[in-house]
């Protein structure tokens, strides 16, 4: 008969195996975003939205969600496709990084603080990723871009920006775009910018919790247990936004409850 001792200590090895898989159980997720005033040229509109690949990070079956994720937008070739930071967790990652990228069709990307090594996390070291070929990296800028005859302005913003306070989004855009979206690793940024100021807010970094206890009727996630914005869409004074569960792992290699996603998100023209 088995003692009290190898019965937990068997439970607790099943438990982290499941957390182990689970960081590699890949949901594909299509999501359809209803925004006011969006242009009846734009209704339809599809933007591919993965973050948090965390690649380099040590056991992690995260890279291969994220390298799943990266096929799946390439097949179903959406019209925009945004990547809201937290790209590596160490060097190791970067040339699987570039591979993935090489997949997708000129991603907008946004750095994350795990890509400059501004974090709590030990197995973190920052990366070089200022000539992410394949890629329209945007710190602190705005890109004024044609979809469906429309002018739209796509903003992104850096993690040492965002840290140092000193960020200010909602001056970018042009002021002719019928279309404004902004990229940002943290969900923070829309307490830092003018009510309305953008159509579509992206954003990531919370990677769903990752660590999740599941309540009757709610979930706690342990990390950031206080976070209001932790994965999914959300309707804020600053504009409709989403935020990404994210494909990797940081910290420990699991997760529980909080399965890695790929999100494309299709614009909808609000009644």
């Amino acid at each position: 008969m088995l003692s009290a001792a190898a019965v937990l200590a068997a439970g607790a090895a099943g438990l982290f195996l499941y957390g182990w898989l689970e960081a590699g159980w890949l949901r594909t997720r299509v999501l359809e975003v209803p925004l006011r005033g969006l242009p009846e040229a734009l209704d339809g509109m599809r933007i591919a939205h993965l973050s948090d690949f965390h690649l380099g990070a040590p056991l992690s079956r995260g890279s291969r969600a994220s390298e799943r994720a990266a096929r799946w937008v390439a097949r179903r070739r959406p019209g925009v496709v945004c990547i809201t930071g937290d790209l590596v967790s160490h060097p190791r990652g970067e040339r699987r990084l570039r591979a993935l990228l090489a997949r997708l069709e000129r991603p907008f990307v946004v750095l994350g603080n795990h890509d400059v090594a501004v974090t709590r996390d030990p197995f973190s070291r920052a990366a070089e990723l200022r000539d992410l070929e394949h890629t329209r990296l945007l710190s602190d800028e705005a890109i004024v871009l044609e979809l469906a005859g429309e002018r739209c302005a796509i903003v992104g913003v850096g993690p040492d920006s965002y840290r140092e306070r000193r960020s200010r989004p909602d001056a970018l855009p042009d002021e002719r775009a019928t279309f404004r979206l902004l990229l940002c690793h943290f969900p923070g940024i829309i307490d830092r910018v003018s009510p309305g100021s953008f159509d579509l807010i992206l954003a990531g970094h919370l990677h769903a919790g990752q660590i999740c206890l599941p309540l009757p009727g709610r979930r706690v996630t342990l990390a950031h247990p206080r976070a209001p914005f932790v994965a999914g869409l959300y309707r804020t004074p600053a504009g409709v936004m989403h935020v990404s569960p994210g494909t990797g792992t940081t910290f420990v290699p699991f997760r529980f409850f909080a399965r890695p996603e790929v999100t494309e998100l299709v614009l909808r023209r609000a009644i």
